[in-house]
């Protein structure tokens, strides 16, 4: 039996359905009953509570092979370390008390940084918590910038007509589709070939700069979309602006810093240790993002 936190997001209910597809026992962990009504017909056993009740995740986690974790983004909390702490520790002790054998854990790149990487940071320890408890073999995956990050980014390009960022102009760092991540996440989960801690990054087909992704914006709208390079004190502000608390967007600033100063992707090794995907950020543009912002201007 699988369980699956997230089971409902961009990640997790992927990886549930290629689960349910290969005939396996399937546990989706979800707030929301109602969110998880297509994968309860197609024979996923929902389990509905918080993150925070260890108790709750303890009888969730009893008798499985294996779960995937994961410390879902929450924008709403004042001190969003603190939050992830508390998610991260309620994980930890929920998969020691049902001596769960095997972990799949959502991490980021970045994740090697105890400090100086804002919510990235974060991740570097639940790694380490997921790391001490005996007998867990936990594969921590570490994926590049979320296209699905561009999302975000909606309300500027159509209110501002730009795409701004305090990264350079020709700063180009890797990307990728989180359908990729879950393929890679259910190819793990199902062949369960990994002892101990590890690490697994997972990239795009290439690298992409800001500027690449606002011309390809701009090409898939048929509008032009500027680029503008700013300052991490200027995108704080920014964030702050549109409603965010203060610390989550401090934590940002503090990530675009480790992003320009490239420790962001140290360990990142192209020739051993990473799977690449599939899925071009051109794509997502034209087949995805593009509607999106279609559907901003009605």
């Amino acid at each position: 039996m699988y369980v699956i936190l997230g089971g409902t997001g961009n990640t997790g209910k992927q990886i549930a359905e290629t689960l349910l597809a290969a005939g396996k026992a399937v546990t989706i962990v979800s707030r929301d009953a109602a969110k998880a009504q297509d994968l309860a017909a197609k024979g996923a056993k929902v389990a509905v509570g918080d993150l925070h009740d260890t108790d709750f995740l303890t009888q969730t986690f009893r008798g499985a092979t294996a779960v995937y974790s994961l410390v879902p983004p929450k924008w709403d909390v004042q001190d969003w370390r603190a939050f992830q702490t508390q998610i991260a520790t309620s994980i930890t002790l929920a998969l020691h008390n049902a001596k769960v054998p095997y972990v799949v854990n959502l991490s980021s790149m970045g994740a090697h940084l105890p400090e100086g990487a804002g919510p990235v940071s974060g991740l570097y320890y639940l790694e380490h918590m997921l790391n001490n408890v005996p007998g867990l073999n936990v594969l921590h995956l570490r994926p590049g910038y979320f296209y699905q990050n561009f999302y975000g980014f909606l309300d500027m390009i159509k209110h501002m007509g730009v795409l701004a960022q305090p990264l350079a102009a020709d700063f180009a760092f890797t990307m990728v589709h989180t359908s990729d991540i879950a393929t890679v996440a259910a190819q793990r989960l199902l062949a369960l070939d990994f002892k101990g801690n590890s690490v697994q990054f997972i990239s795009g087909p290439r690298n992409y700069s800001f500027a690449e992704a606002a011309a390809l914006i701009g090409k898939a709208t048929g509008t032009e979309v500027p680029f503008v390079s700013t300052t991490p004190e200027q995108s704080v502000e920014g964030i702050i602006g549109a409603g965010l608390p203060a610390t989550i967007a401090e934590g940002y600033g503090d990530l675009y810093k480790a992003i320009n100063q490239r420790s962001y992707t140290a360990g990142f090794d192209p020739q051993t240790n990473v799977s690449f995907g599939k899925i071009a950020l051109e794509q997502f543009i034209e087949n995805e993002l593009k509607y999106a912002l279609e559907a901003e201007a009605v």
